[in-house]
């Protein structure tokens, strides 16, 4: 367990996310090549933007991936750079998928999920808060 922590100057750190999100109107999009590509686009932004990507799954109507991230980026911004550039970088190399959103305007929707994941449970952590006093 201990290996999973992280360390920066003055931290040490194990953030890790689960986030979904999806096309806009969840439409099956995201096949054959268009996955491919969009795997590969985000294995980029992640190596680019320091995430490591613990887990990803592209279905044709929505996303999963499970990163690691510094604790001085809020998940917004992740989702949100994950959401932009794979957006640009796949409406450019596929025009279908850009004509076919062309209309709406785009690619993804604007809302995503989030979740916190740790290696320990909220009970364990009220547990530890609770004793500390008695240590």
């Amino acid at each position: 367990m201990s290996n999973d922590y992280k360390s920066l100057s003055h931290c040490r750190y194990l953030v890790q996310y689960h986030i979904v999100w999806c096309p806009k109107f969840r439409f099956e999009v995201i096949q054959g090549d268009i996955e491919q590509s969009l795997e590969n686009i985000l294995a980029n932004v992640c190596n680019k933007y320091e995430y490591e990507i613990l887990e990803l799954e592209v279905m044709p109507d929505h996303i999963h991936i499970f990163l690691s991230a510094k604790p001085t980026v809020a998940p917004t911004d992740i989702v949100r750079t994950l959401k932009s550039i794979s957006a640009i970088k796949l409406l450019k190399e596929y025009p279908k998928l850009k004509k076919f959103y062309a209309r709406c305007g785009s690619l993804w929707s604007k809302g995503y999920f989030v979740s916190t994941i740790g290696n320990v449970s909220s009970h364990t952590i009220k547990r530890y808060i609770q004793n500390q006093k008695s240590n």
